[in-house]
C-alpha cells in the first residue's frame, strides 16, 4: 500500500383520393421489420439470465417458474440458430454468441424505456431521479445541489439514496454516481472524481491534552473504523495504515465501527476519535474546519466516483443538464 505526502413541422393534412389513399404513416425511415424480431418476452428472459447467472434467480426477478425461463430461452436460441448459453460446473456462462447480442439486446431495452418515458405526462417531464450511495449523497451532492436547482428550476431532482446497484436500464434511474472500478457493462461511463484515504479528527482532539502531531501519537486516541461496503481492495483499514506508517503499539482493531463512511466522518467531528476519511466525502467537513487534516498523509484509492447512465439517456436534455453541472463542480467544466 502507497501512503503519498500531500501536494419539423409538420404539415396540415391533404384530403384524400381514391386514387392514391393518404396514410398516416412517414416513410422517410424504413418500417421496422417486426417479423424478423424474436418475442419480447424471449428477448427480457435471456437478458435476465444473463444478468444473473441463473435460471432459478431469472425466475425470481420475472416471476415466473425457472422452467419457463429455459424454455423463453431456448424459444430464442431456435430463433437464432445458434446456443446462447453453456454449463460449465454447473454454472450458467455465456457463449461467444451470448456475448456478441447482449450488449445490443440491453441497449435496446435501453431505448424501449426511454421511448415510453417520453409518452409519460408531462408533469413528470421534468423528473430526475438520480441513484447515489447515502454518504456520497449526504455529504458531497446535496451540499451542492441547490446551486443546480436555481440554475434548472423545471428539474425537479429526486436523489434515490442507497447502496445496492440499481438496474439503470428499466427506467425507473435516469442517471447514477456510483464509486466503484468504473466497469459497468452496457453504460456509458464518465469519471467524475478520484478519492484517497485521508487521517482526520476535530480541531479540539488534535490540539487538546494529548496533541496529535505525529502518527506515533495514535496510540493515545481511538481510532473509528468505516465498514462500509464498498469492496476496494485498495481502501486501507487502520491495521494496514499503521504497519505502513510504522507505528507501533496502537492496537488497530479496537474502537467503534460505522457502515457509512459519513458516520465515520460525523463522529470525528464530534470528537470520538481519529478517523480514516475519503477526502471528497470530508471536503466540506474539512473546509469549515469540523475536522482536520491530520500527518499530511494521504492513500490514492483505485477505486473512484463516476456518473453512469444508459447510452439513449445522453439525448436528454435534462441528464445533459445535470451532466454538465457535475463537471463544471469537479473542475472539469
Amino acid at each position: 500500500m502507497l501512503i503519498r505526502r500531500l501536494h419539423a413541422v409538420e404539415k396540415p393534412d391533404q384530403p384524400a383520393t381514391l386514387a392514391r389513399p393518404q396514410t398516416a404513416i412517414s416513410t422517410a425511415e424504413p418500417l421496422l421489420p417486426l417479423r424478423k424480431l424474436p418475442p419480447l418476452n424471449a428477448l427480457r428472459s435471456f437478458e435476465v439470465a444473463a444478468r444473473c447467472s441463473s435460471f432459478t434467480k431469472a425466475a425470481a426477478e420475472l416471476l415466473v417458474t425457472p422452467a419457463a425461463v429455459g424454455q423463453q430461452v431456448r424459444q430464442l436460441e431456435d430463433f437464432m440458430g445458434v446456443k446462447l448459453f453453456r454449463r460449465e460446473n454447473r454454472a450458467l456462462v455465456l457463449t461467444p454468441a451470448g456475448e456478441a447480442c447482449l450488449p445490443g439486446i440491453r441497449e435496446g431495452f435501453a431505448q424501449l424505456a426511454a421511448a415510453v418515458s417520453l409518452a409519460k405526462p408531462q408533469n413528470k417531464a421534468g423528473r430526475m431521479t438520480v441513484s447515489v450511495a447515502p454518504s456520497f449523497a449526504a455529504k458531497w451532492l446535496l451540499p451542492r445541489l441547490h446551486d443546480f436547482e436555481l440554475r434548472h428550476p423545471e428539474i425537479d431532482v429526486h436523489v434515490d439514496a442507497s447502496m445496492p446497484i440499481v438496474d439503470l436500464r428499466d427506467g425507473s434511474i435516469d442517471v447514477a454516481i456510483r464509486y466503484g472500478s468504473g466497469q459497468y457493462p452496457g453504460l456509458r461511463v464518465e469519471r467524475l472524481l478520484g478519492e484517497e484515504v485521508i487521517p482526520v479528527c476535530s480541531a479540539a482532539l488534535r490540539d487538546g491534552e494529548r496533541p496529535l502531531g505525529r502518527p506515533q501519537d495514535l496510540v493515545e486516541h481511538t481510532l473509528l473504523h468505516d465498514d462500509s461496503p464498498d469492496n476496494d481492495p485498495s481502501c486501507p483499514t487502520w491495521p494496514m495504515w499503521l504497519r505502513a506508517a510504522g507505528v507501533r503499539g496502537v492496537d488497530g482493531i479496537r474502537g467503534p465501527h460505522f457502515s457509512q463512511s459519513s458516520l465515520v466522518l460525523e463522529a470525528a467531528v464530534l470528537g470520538r476519535g481519529v478517523a480514516l476519511a475519503k477526502a471528497t466525502i470530508a471536503a466540506n467537513d474539512l473546509a469549515a474546519g469540523r475536522v482536520v487534516r491530520l500527518f499530511e498523509m494521504s492513500v490514492p484509492l483505485a477505486f473512484a466516483y463516476y456518473l453512469v447512465y444508459p447510452e439513449s439517456a445522453g439525448q436528454s436534455p435534462k441528464v445533459t443538464a445535470f451532466r454538465q453541472w457535475l463537471f463544471e463542480q469537479v473542475g472539469r467544466g
